[in-house]
C-alpha cells in the first residue's frame, strides 16, 4: 500500500481555503505554485512551448471546464424537461378521452423520465460547488446518487404501467378516439428521440454517463410510443385484447432500460472505468522522459470528472527536485493525454539499487490488514 497525498484542488482556490501541498517520494511540494509563477523552475524549452501554446493547469483553469460541462448539462436538463413535459401534457388528454392503458403507460414513462431531470438538475448543482474539509473530494459524487433516483423511478414507472395493463387484461375495455391516440403515439415518439439525441450529444461532450443513461431511456420511450401506435391499429381492427398486450410489451421495455440503467449506475458507484482510459494513461506516462515504469495507476470518475492515482519509478540517484520535476510532468502529461481528468495524484519510487530493502514494506502490515 503507498501513501499518497491531493494533489490538485477540486474547487476554485482563493484566499478563504487553506493552500495545498503534495507529497512526492521525499518531497513536500506545491504544483500550483510552480504555475503561478510562470514555470520559473522549467526549463527554457518548456517556457518556449508555453509561449508558442500557452495553457494552463492551474485549479482556477481548471475549474472553469468543469463549471462549463455543468452549464451545459443543466442546460440540456431543462430543455428536454420543457419538451418532455409538454408531449406527456399532450399524452395525458389523449388518454382522459380514450382510455387507452399502453398510451397511460407511455404518458407515465414519459413523465418519469421528464422528471429525471429534477435530481440530475440538483446533482449537476452541487457538483459546482468548491471542495471542503468534509467533503474534500468536492460534490461530484451528487450525480451517481442521482443515477440511483433515476433507476428507481424507472423502477417505479414499470410497476405502474404492469398493475394497469393487467387490470385492462382481465376487464378489457374498447379504446375510445383511436386517431388520437395514434396521433399521441406519434408525438411522443417525435419527442423522446429529439431529447435522446440531445442528452446523448451533451452528455458524451461533457463525460456524465448519467445523462447518456437517460438520453439511451428517451430513446426506449420513444420506441414504446411506436408500440402504442400498433396498440391503436389492433383496436381499430377490432381486438379488444390490443390495447393490454401493448401496455405489457411497453413494460417489458422499461424493464430492459431499467436492467441497463441500474448496471451504468452501479458501475460509477463501484468506481470502474474503461479499461482503455487506463491503458491510454499507462502510454502517456511511459512517454515522460525519467519514468522508468508505471506501477499502481488508478482512475475514478467523480461526477462526470475522472481522478488519477499514480506511482512512477524513477532514477534512484536523481535528486528530489528532479523527482519532483518528473512527478509535475508526468500528471501534466496524464492531464492532456486522458479525457475529462482534472486532477492527477503522482507519487515517484525510486527504482531500488541491488540488496536495497524495499521501504515500503514498513506499510505492509497495514495492507494485510
Amino acid at each position: 500500500m503507498r501513501s499518497y497525498a491531493h494533489n490538485g484542488a477540486v474547487g476554485r482556490h482563493t484566499s478563504t481555503r487553506p493552500h495545498r501541498t503534495h507529497r512526492k517520494g521525499n518531497l513536500v511540494s506545491d504544483p500550483h505554485r510552480h504555475h503561478h509563477r510562470h514555470h520559473a523552475e522549467a526549463s527554457r524549452r518548456h517556457r518556449l512551448a508555453h509561449l508558442l501554446a500557452p495553457h494552463s493547469h492551474e485549479s482556477g483553469d481548471r475549474i472553469d471546464p468543469a463549471l462549463e460541462s455543468s452549464a451545459r448539462g443543466l442546460r440540456a436538463l431543462w430543455v428536454s424537461l420543457a419538451v418532455l413535459g409538454a408531449t406527456a401534457l399532450a399524452q395525458a388528454v389523449v388518454v382522459a378521452v380514450s382510455g387507452s392503458v399502453a398510451l397511460l403507460g407511455d404518458t407515465v414513462h414519459n413523465t418519469a423520465d421528464a422528471l429525471t431531470a429534477v435530481p440530475l438538475g440538483i446533482a449537476f448543482v452541487l457538483g459546482r460547488r468548491a471542495a471542503t474539509r468534509r467533503f474534500t473530494y468536492g460534490y461530484g459524487r451528487a450525480e451517481d446518487l442521482a443515477g440511483v433516483v433515476i433507476v428507481l423511478t424507472i423502477a417505479a414507472s414499470a410497476v405502474f404501467a404492469a398493475w394497469t395493463a393487467v387490470d385492462r387484461l382481465f376487464d378489457p375495455r374498447p379504446v375510445a378516439h383511436v386517431p388520437a391516440v395514434a396521433v399521441a403515439a406519434l408525438v411522443g415518439f417525435a419527442g423522446n428521440e429529439w431529447v435522446a439525441r440531445y442528452r446523448i450529444r451533451v452528455g458524451r461532450a461533457i463525460g456524465s454517463a448519467a445523462l447518456v443513461a437517460d438520453g439511451l431511456h428517451a430513446r426506449t420511450d420513444g420506441f414504446t410510443s411506436l408500440a402504442v401506435l400498433l396498440g391503436a391499429g389492433g383496436a381499430a381492427l377490432g381486438w379488444r385484447l390490443a390495447d393490454p398486450v401493448v401496455g405489457l410489451a411497453i413494460t417489458a421495455a422499461i424493464a430492459l432500460v431499467l436492467r441497463n440503467a441500474a448496471r451504468e449506475v452501479f458501475r460509477r458507484l463501484m468506481d470502474a472505468v474503461d479499461p482503455a482510459l487506463v491503458d491510454r494513461a499507462e502510454r502517456a506516462l511511459t512517454e515522460v522522459p525519467g519514468v522508468r515504469a508505471v506501477g499502481e495507476l488508478r482512475l475514478r470518475w467523480i461526477g462526470h470528472r475522472l481522478r488519477a492515482e499514480v506511482a512512477v519509478v524513477v532514477d534512484g540517484e536523481a535528486t528530489v527536485r528532479e523527482a519532483h520535476r518528473i512527478a509535475v510532468e508526468a500528471e501534466h502529461a496524464l492531464l492532456h493525454a486522458v479525457p475529462r481528468l482534472t486532477a492527477a495524484l503522482v507519487h515517484a519510487d525510486p527504482a531500488p539499487a541491488p540488496g536495497e530493502r524495499d521501504p515500503h514494506l514498513a506499510l505492509a502490515h497495514h495492507a494485510t490488514a
